[in-house]
């Protein structure tokens, strides 16, 4: 999940990350001792995506790798790993390199792994993942590495979102909470403007990620892209009116203004400036807050929905995967429960602000205040219907037009995106 930007998360989000495999001597055959024919180890060769902003400058990924694989190392000496981290512009072409060209990776980490199932190119989960570990594993999260009801991607890394204030604004607005439905964010919104905020809501729905920034509006009136069967359902009701409720506010000037042409890096930049009263976010938005004049004065808290805050949230995660052709399945095994049982996930979080997949991993970080309204979401989140073959061109949509629904007519922009989902 490329989180520079997250739904690319940003998740969307995800772009691919390659663990490829080499190894002295012939290799053994899946599930198969950790020793070459000759008794040296296996290597599992590692390629990986930076997280970070800039991985040629930070060596982040790098960093952050090398300090895992030395410590599985340490506790598995027959193992070894190689790490090579590829920045996420150039990791498709990469990866698609390598496996056009016949080396099929021992494991790979990434946005999709569809293609390679079908490919049948991969282990299934659970000749890769111990039985404890996989139970461990955020249900809803799990349940979308299935495809035809069997498992191979495993949930690598997550984000969620949440929504920003800034309590200095608030209390001079005299705002003593945040809103939890849509009336109390307008009447927040309306007080805030009244205080001299330019910008009682940020409101991003240029085209870096709009999707997000409506999907979390669909979500507060229980609507969403597709409904429960998988069908799409853009422009029902309870998305219509989610949007009208939106271009209110846009109209009474309380957002962010031609919300329409604003992407999410400007409004968080604003509200880091303290020009913003309140903002959704992800736990990414975080370092660039704390490096902001808000830094110290802001909370987080549930989105609001129409008649109270969401109960969900949404999901982005990215894959890790393991091949079949290599046989490395036992040493594969020892590095995914390795990574999920220690303290992986507490380096993620320190470096760049992403979640955790696993329950256990939600408990260890259940003290941090900041992080707790993204965490209490997470097992109830809500995903794009990226399994969806047009959801490629829906999105893309989405991004280019849905601004358009706070300036127009929202039935008719939201009508035309469900045309194209529909295919007509």
């Amino acid at each position: 999940m490329n989180i520079k930007l997250v739904g690319g998360a940003a998740l969307g989000l995800a772009t691919m990350l390659v663990l490829s495999a080499c190894g002295g001597g012939s290799q053994p055959a899946a599930g198969g001792d950790s020793t070459g024919q000759a008794g040296g180890p296996v290597t599992l060769k590692m390629v990986a995506a930076d997280y970070g902003d800039n991985p040629t400058a930070d060596n982040a990924g790098t960093k952050f790798w090398k300090s895992v694989v030395d410590q599985f190392q340490a506790a598995n000496p027959n193992i070894k790993v190689d790490v090579q981290v590829i920045s996420w512009n150039d990791i498709d072409k990469q990866v698609a390199t390598m496996v056009q060209n016949g080396q099929v990776p021992d494991i790979l980490q990434t946005g999709d792994y569809s293609g390679f199932v079908k490919d049948q190119l991969l282990y299934k989960t659970d000749e890769v993942l111990s039985p404890e570990v996989s139970k461990d594993m955020l249900t809803k999260f799990a349940d979308f590495g299935k495809v035809d009801g069997t498992a191979y991607g495993i949930p690598f890394v997550s984000s969620a979102r949440a929504l920003f204030y800034n309590k200095e604004l608030f209390e001079k607005a005299g705002i003593a909470e945040p809103p939890k439905t849509w009336d109390e964010l307008k009447a927040a919104a309306e007080k805030l403007k009244a205080a001299g905020v330019s910008q009682p809501f940020g409101l991003p729905l240029g085209q870096e990620e709009a999707q997000a920034e409506s999907f979390l509006w669909m979500l507060g009136n229980g609507g969403g892209y597709t409904d429960a069967s998988g069908k799409w359902t853009v422009n029902s009701p309870a998305n219509v009116e989610a949007f009208q409720y939106v271009k209110g506010l846009v109209d009474a000037g309380l957002t962010t203004p031609n919300p329409g042409t604003k992407d999410r890096k400007t409004v968080w930049e604003d509200f880091a400036a303290g020009k913003v009263g309140m903002v959704n976010g992800g736990p990414m938005s975080i370092p660039i807050f704390d490096k902001g004049a808000v830094s110290g004065k802001y909370a987080v808290a549930p989105i609001a929905g129409k008649t109270g805050p969401l109960d969900t949230t949404l999901g982005v995660m990215d894959w890790i995967m393991a091949f079949n052709k290599n046989g490395h399945a036992a040493e594969i095994k020892k590095f995914f429960d390795f990574f999920y049982t220690g303290d992986a996930t507490q380096k993620i979080v320190d470096n760049y602000k992403l979640l955790p997949v696993t329950n256990g991993g939600i408990q260890k970080l259940s003290g941090d205040e900041k992080l707790k309204p993204f965490l209490d979401a997470l097992p109830n989140a809500s995903f794009y219907p990226f399994k969806d073959p047009k959801w490629s061109e829906v999105n893309t949509t989405i991004k280019q037009t849905v601004g358009g629904a706070v300036k127009d007519d929202p039935a008719k922009v939201l009508g035309d995106i469900q045309k194209v989902a529909e295919g007509s």
